[in-house]
């Protein structure tokens, strides 16, 4: 994995627009005429069972807006803010909770945004315990929050830890001042290494750092320099995003767009290539798409034992679980359906004070959505696909039923990209770095599209 040799040809070949595949089908399909009807008829019938609950919570707040964000946001300095969603959450919730198999208990919580430590302490204490108070949390559940280092105090980490977070990610994108400046930024590395420090010293079990590739200004020897900074944090994971520009979805990015400032296709190749070989070299596994992991984590060891999985929030180990998502924007996930709350807060506001249904869009899954999800989920996170296995798991004969997607692999295999035998294929070291590329083989819906609104591949 050390050595990975591409020429810019093959890299040019496959940077096309393509979901990521936190879902499938991918969120692009996801539509008005799915009513609240049912979604509501979805919810009773996954809680006539008792399968684990992961749950999310979108905190949308930031006092400023990276322009390389394609989050979901609300940029104010207005604190009180905090306070009043902390409110409106607690009635999602206890409308929710309603709902649900009391039996059911919460083995993962992930709080993202936006920015969930521009809660007050007091605020993230609240919410920590309408959450507690709300659902039956398993004694080992996964908590894991996103933290904005900018702003913050000790106290915050003090609240998080209090409330049963044990999983912080960090983000960081670059130390470079350049570059920060550049992408409305600005974040001293001492100031990283303090709330690392804090997050250690607090007792969380994980910490992951953020980094992003192919912002402005970005060079592989300034880049390197921040991976060596990261390094001496000893993170336990990184996720490492290239930059996703999306500016049709993302006005913002367009002020990022002088050519003269972003990374050439050639400078994030090496970029990428540094990445890979920097972390690799330092002891992590590259566990696919954009995370990696030190050989002793439960991801790398979920990856090698087939049971990782992959939504919203990346990789889990917490597989068989359904995931009900709370706040504006927030996505939920069960084995028949997606759906999205209000994206706007005002909306998302005025539904809760009036009781009327929060949901703006969803989907209902066929029955060959289901064979492609489980599919595209053991192709991203086992790199390779094990044909008599998966007409197991698909209750098919998987050869046959997927002969034209198989026979479509012979350019990737020409080109190093998998190894495919009468059993089964593998993704080479070199395909990881093409990973949803091969994924789109498998996508009964990307043919069907006059034009991808996604961000490119690599």
């Amino acid at each position: 994995m050390s050595q990975i040799k591409v020429d810019l040809d093959l890299v040019k070949k496959y940077n096309v627009a393509g979901p990521r595949y936190t879902s499938y089908p991918p969120a692009t399909q996801f539509n008005t005429q799915t009513s609240a009807a049912d979604i509501e008829a979805e919810i009773a019938h996954n809680n006539q069972g008792e399968r684990d609950l992961s749950l999310y919570f979108h905190i949308p707040f930031c006092k400023t807006l990276c322009w390389f964000c394609g989050c979901t946001t609300v940029i104010t300095n207005d604190q009180k803010q905090s306070n009043v969603y902390v409110g409106y959450l607690e009635k999602e919730m206890e409308r929710m909770s309603q709902k649900l198999n009391p039996r059911r208990q919460v083995t993962q919580l992930h709080w993202g945004g936006g920015s969930p430590t521009f809660m007050t302490p007091d605020d993230i204490r609240r919410l920590g315990q309408a959450i507690h108070g709300r659902f039956k949390l398993a004694p080992d559940a996964e908590a894991g929050v996103e933290i904005d280092p900018r702003r913050m105090i000790f106290d915050h980490v003090t609240a998080l830890r209090e409330i049963g977070f044990n999983r912080a990610s960090l983000g960081v994108q670059d130390f470079n001042p350049e570059v920060q400046k550049a992408v409305h930024r600005i974040q001293p590395p001492e100031l990283t290494r303090e709330v690392a420090r804090w997050i250690r010293e607090a007792g969380f079990t994980s910490l992951n750092i953020d980094l992003i590739y192919g912002l402005p200004y970005q060079t592989p020897e300034t880049f390197e320099q921040t991976l060596d900074g990261v390094l001496e944090m000893k993170p336990d994971r990184f996720a490492v995003f290239s930059y996703a520009h999306v500016p049709w979805m993302k006005p913002a990015q367009k002020i990022l767009e002088n050519k003269s400032v972003l990374p050439t296709p050639e400078t994030k190749l090496k970029l990428l290539k540094l990445v890979i070989e920097k972390l690799t070299g330092s002891g992590y596994v590259y566990i696919g798409m954009d995370h990696f992991a030190r050989e002793t984590d439960e991801l790398v060891s979920a990856q090698r034992n087939h049971t990782l999985q992959r939504n919203f929030q990346g990789y889990s180990t917490r597989s068989e679980s359904d995931i009900y998502a709370f706040g504006m924007s927030a996505i939920s996930q069960t084995a028949n359906a997606y759906w999205q709350n209000l994206k706007e807060l005002p909306e998302y506001y005025a539904a809760l004070d009036l009781g009327e249904p929060l949901f703006a869009r969803g989907y209902l899954l066929n029955d060959d959505d289901r064979l492609r999800r489980q599919t595209i989920m053991r192709l991203m996170c086992d790199l390779s696909l094990d044909y008599a296995r998966m007409s197991r798991l698909l209750n098919l004969d998987f050869q046959k039923h997927f002969a034209r997607e198989l026979a479509s692999y012979d350019d990737m295999v020409a080109d190093g990209l998998l190894v495919q035998t009468a059993t089964g294929l593998t993704v080479t070291d070199l395909g990881r770095l093409f990973i949803r590329n091969i994924a789109m083989r498998f996508d009964v819906y990307l043919p069907q599209m006059t034009e991808r609104r996604f961000s490119r591949t690599i």
